[in-house]
């Protein structure tokens, strides 16, 4: 299996669909909201095996201090062939030259993995969310 890299906003609102409910994230019920946040987003890398999306990562940023990982997320019938770690590697030579990168990981168990990549985990800093789905 050859997984293919692109650094794309454009997505169909049925392959995002699928990526996002595979890992039971709840904006993968609102399909085309996702596509108009790919299209807004500064950075997204995603990873496709032929025609399917299988991961999928994204970054915010202002271009000159600060960038913000806003997910990294792979479907978990690929994971174990390191897809996370090209979409990181891929994703940071973007942002190689602001002064800092931040991820607000929501899942502790992820923080090993991106302390791979020299993420650094500070005392009272985390982030706090405001679900809008009405």
């Amino acid at each position: 299996m050859e997984i293919e890299y692109k650094d794309t906003k454009n997505f169909n609102e049925e392959d995002l669909q699928r990526l996002f409910l595979s890992v039971n994230w709840e904006s993968g019920k609102y399909p085309d909201r996702l596509v108009r946040a790919m299209q807004n987003s500064t950075h997204v890398i995603s990873a496709w095996d032929h025609d399917r999306l299988v991961g999928l990562v994204r970054a915010l940023d202002d271009g000159e201090t600060v960038a913000f990982i806003h997910y990294l997320l792979v479907d978990p019938e690929y994971h174990g062939l390191h897809i996370g770690d090209m979409l990181m590697k891929h994703l940071l030579k973007y942002l190689d030259k602001l002064l800092y990168v931040k991820i607000m990981p929501s899942d502790p168990k992820t923080i090993p993995f991106y302390e791979r990549y020299g993420f650094k985990q500070y005392e009272n800093y985390s982030a706090m969310e405001l679900k809008n789905f009405n």
